[in-house]
């Protein structure tokens, strides 16, 4: 097989228009790469509409000795209004020394740097033991469809990993961060009901927003706790009021909130669940709660995983990373599971924007690095 270009292969990536939950090609792309370089690559679609289907893929090379993975995804964000990017968020153009494009940061930089880091190991001899590949099109979505089903897929075929690093943007400057455990996340919907009626006569209505707002009160004013020694401080956000109310001398019938909830690992997400049940119920017996928790805090922490790919870091880079349980939630939550769990990849502070991007030098440097950690692995 031809010597793969880190950059060339993330363009290729980008080119394919993979927003949740299509994949648009994105995965054929990475199976063609990985068959060339001999791995067993096996295609997983789970789900149907309307968070579905989604197109998984797993891969594997290797035999007997350390079981070590790749995870991460093909899906990216929505471009929202094209008005603002500088070009076709599709194209993959290269300007100055960047790669633009959706996805170029998170993560299909990473994955491509996966990928040719792993053609470079493998181009020193066999493995002494197994690598695999694990690779979603749901992280970006309701996280339904995607790594939870695969990781159950590889159960049962026997083929849990001992070890896994997510390719997820973790960096200022490539190199300065590593995440070693993530807060847990809570989203709720609140409903409560009352009984509309003229404003003249509040005796003859149930005004909904009252309860809402004392209800609001009540939440915002618990201090969750004050962080630990690896996490900051869990927090409670108020992301959605909504009444629409076209009336002004009509009391609504009706009132809506929705909440989010960045817990660390002080706290359980069901025990969170029960509190706020607890508080509407007090404020409003007539009511709806619709709580939905997308991950557990967890914690990998400093050991043998971070110190192998600090390690690795530190030999390309010269720089010690942080590790780090900062920031939102990725499919680590649920591979941890499983085995232990890091993440380490390119700087993000593009994702999700406009104009998205990567340095075409920080794809060489990424791909140096995951190269050492597959030579720490596997000699």
């Amino acid at each position: 097989m031809a010597v793969l270009d880190v950059a060339d292969l993330t363009r290729a990536l980008i080119r394919c228009p993979s927003v949740t939950p299509a994949d648009a090609g994105a995965q054929d792309v990475l199976a063609d790469a990985l068959t060339g370089l001999g791995f067993a690559v096996t295609r997983l679609r789970f789900g149907g509409p309307p968070d579905g289907p989604v197109d998984n893929l797993f891969a594997t090379i290797g035999g007997d000795g350390p079981h070590f993975a790749f995870a991460g995804h093909t899906d990216v964000v929505p471009t929202g209004e094209l008005a603002g990017w500088s070009q076709d968020p599709f194209a993959a153009d290269v300007a100055g020394g960047f790669i633009v494009g959706r996805g170029a940061a998170d993560m299909k930089g990473a994955i491509a740097a996966f990928v040719v880091a792993t053609q470079r190991r493998l181009g020193r001899g066999p493995l002494n033991g197994r690598l695999s590949f694990v690779i979603t099109g749901d992280e970006e979505g309701p996280a339904i469809y995607g790594t939870a089903p695969m990781l159950e897929w590889m159960e049962a075929q026997g083929l849990v990993p001992d070890s896994c690093l997510v390719g997820e943007p973790t960096s200022q400057i490539l190199g300065d961060t590593i995440k070693v455990g993530r807060r847990g996340s809570l989203n709720a919907w609140i409903t409560v009901n009352g009984a509309q009626g003229h404003v003249a006569y509040p005796d003859r209505a149930d005004n909904p927003i009252t309860k809402l707002v004392a209800i609001m009160a009540e939440l915002k004013a618990r201090t969750l706790d004050s962080g630990t020694d690896w996490f900051q401080p869990s927090n409670l956000e108020i992301t959605d009021l909504t009444v629409g109310n076209p009336a002004t001398n009509m009391i609504p019938a009706q009132a809506l909130a929705r909440l989010s909830i960045r817990f660390n690992d002080l706290h359980r997400g069901a025990e969170l669940e029960q509190w706020l049940k607890d508080v509407v119920t007090r404020h409003a017996p007539s009511h709806k709660l619709v709580a939905r928790i997308s991950g557990e805090a967890f914690l990998t922490g400093p050991g043998s995983l971070a110190s192998l790919v600090a390690g690795a870091v530190h030999d390309v880079t010269g720089r010690t990373p942080e590790l780090s349980t900062s920031g939102g939630t990725s499919d680590a939550r649920f591979i941890r599971r499983l085995c232990p769990v890091v993440e380490f990849g390119l700087p993000g502070s593009s994702m999700h924007k406009v104009d998205e991007h990567v340095a075409i030098a920080d794809l060489s440097v990424l791909t140096d690095i995951y190269e050492g950690v597959l030579n720490r692995v596997f000699g």
